[in-house]
């Protein structure tokens, strides 16, 4: 097990976590990036679900920009924003497949009142009273025991707040996605879906979102405990995953919440309407289904009067 030391003893450390950071946030900017180029870019992808995973990767490359100026207060924004709108998207996912609601888009305006309105009062919570200096690590700390008790406040338990709500939420979406797929086996007529368990399949991987956050911030999490304990010290090992994690979380959110089967459907329409089907191969896998019908991860917030595959 690593020494626990006082990190300016080793004026390395800094410089390694730096180039941490650099490099993983460099990699969640390319990310996020790469959804909001896919939504300006495809008109077929401006769904309301996929307008979420648009604000989100906003607000996640908001927070790395002023992360890289050094605006502590705007990073810690964004970075609560961020965790904030993945719990707009299992909110809609519940609402339309748990509840059989069709109203969604109506709370758009209300979802952008309690991501931004949420993210600044927590924000404007944290900076009264507090002094706060950048420590060379992936999010400005505060001195003292009272400020870092606020820090965790204002961040860390929201944090796993929203972790709680995504994971117990996805838990009875893919359960509900789960029984209507057991009826629909023992159905004969399948004129509508042909294969009953590839939207179960497809739902399976929203299980796995909540674990983007808990595998982003737990080490920081665990970090921010051992710094309110043992004030002054640091553990490297300890920091290091703290700030690589939390600095890949938009490249993580890319991956899982954007790179879905719709988007690279859509990519590859443009590459063979340019006649480069040779790049195609560089995509995870085909998109393309038959009848044209997508493996869905997100909803469709429209009921038709037919029953509806996920899109």
């Amino acid at each position: 097990m690593a020494a626990v030391v006082r990190v300016a003893s080793i004026p390395g450390h800094d410089r390694v976590l730096t180039a941490v950071i650099a490099g993983t946030s460099s990699l969640s900017f390319l990310g996020s990036g790469f959804v909001v180029l896919c939504y300006v870019l495809f008109k077929e992808l401006r769904k309301f679900s996929y307008k979420l995973v648009f604000y989100l990767a906003l607000a996640v490359r908001y927070a790395f920009l002023f992360l890289h100026y050094d605006w502590g207060y705007s990073t810690h924004f964004f970075c609560v924003a961020s965790f904030l709108w993945t719990t707009t998207i299992a909110f809609t996912l519940h609402r339309a497949v748990v509840r059989h609601k069709t109203d969604v888009e109506d709370f758009e305006a209300m979802f952008h009142l309690y991501v931004w309105g949420t993210s600044l009062v927590l924000t404007v919570i944290r900076s009264i009273g507090n002094r706060h200096a950048h420590l060379g690590t992936w999010c400005w700390a505060q001195s003292g025991r009272t400020g870092k008790a606020v820090h965790f406040i204002t961040f860390y338990m929201p944090l796993w707040g929203a972790i709680l709500y995504n994971g117990f939420t996805y838990l009875q979406v893919i359960r509900m996605l789960d029984n209507a797929t057991r009826m629909a086996v023992g159905i004969s007529d399948r004129t509508y879906q042909s294969d009953p368990r590839a939207d179960v399949k497809a739902l399976n991987r929203w299980g796995y979102y909540p674990l983007i956050l808990i595998g982003s911030w737990a080490f920081g999490t665990i970090n921010r405990i051992h710094d309110f304990i043992e004030p002054g010290h640091k553990i490297f090992w300890l920091s290091v995953l703290d700030v690589g994690m939390a600095s890949l979380m938009g490249l993580f959110n890319s991956i899982a919440y954007g790179l879905n089967s719709s988007v690279r459907r859509a990519i590859c329409e443009r590459l063979d309407l340019f006649g480069l089907e040779k790049l195609r191969r560089w995509l995870p896998s085909n998109p393309t289904l038959p009848n044209q019908q997508q493996e869905g991860e997100l909803v469709p917030l429209r009921s038709q009067d037919q029953p509806q595959r996920i899109s």
